[in-house]
């Protein structure tokens, strides 16, 4: 029984301790209000700086991305271009060929292969021809110039006044197009009447 009053008294001893800490806490200087606007002030300060930083290396970040983007744009349109050079030099070269290699056939030949050619750069860049002759008028692709009579049905292309073309399946210019009415022109009414 002595050592349970021992550890009772061991126990009674130390909790005096701990509230003189608390009171010594307590009795410890709060800081003034000038303090704090002080603190606070600093407080502001390192954020508001924080914040420029941000903004500044932000702004640094978009103008390198532009410059980026930029260069890398001329560099694809610099190929492209290049190939197409390839392409007006050929042209060149038909158009000064000699009266004689353009009457034996060589020079519609060589315009063939020009063509091909042509053709196979904007197959490279994912640009493709709009097929549009006797299909279905389709506002998303066609543009509608004129509404002709013709021996198609009515809101069928009758005739493509100017090819479209997609790029990466995406439509870069529309076919101009001149649609069916669905009437037969005149001409062969005429002679189905007589």
């Amino acid at each position: 029984m002595n050592t349970e009053k021992n550890t009772s008294v061991t126990e009674a001893e130390e909790h005096p301790t701990e509230m003189e800490e608390k009171k010594e806490m307590k009795k410890k200087k709060k800081p003034s209000i000038k303090e704090q606007m002080a603190s606070l002030q600093e407080e502001l300060d390192a954020m508001k700086d924080k914040y420029l930083r941000n903004v500044a290396e932000f702004e640094n970040f978009r103008r390198r991305s532009i410059q980026e983007k930029s260069q890398w744009i001329k560099g694809a349109t610099q190929r492209l271009v290049l190939e197409l050079c390839d392409v007006n030099d050929n042209f060149e070269r038909a158009l000064n060929l000699e009266e004689a290699h353009k009457a034996d056939g060589s020079f519609e030949e060589g315009i063939r292969m020009i063509f091909q050619q042509l053709t196979s750069i904007l197959d490279k860049e994912g640009v493709k021809k709009i097929e549009a002759l006797e299909q279905d008028f389709d506002p998303n692709i066609h543009e509608a110039l004129a509404q002709i009579p013709s021996e198609l049905e009515e809101n069928k292309v009758a005739a493509v006044i100017q090819n479209g073309y997609t790029m990466h399946d995406v439509v870069i210019r529309p076919a101009r197009v001149a649609v069916s009415s669905g009437q037969k022109p005149v001409t062969e009414t005429k002679k189905e009447n007589k």
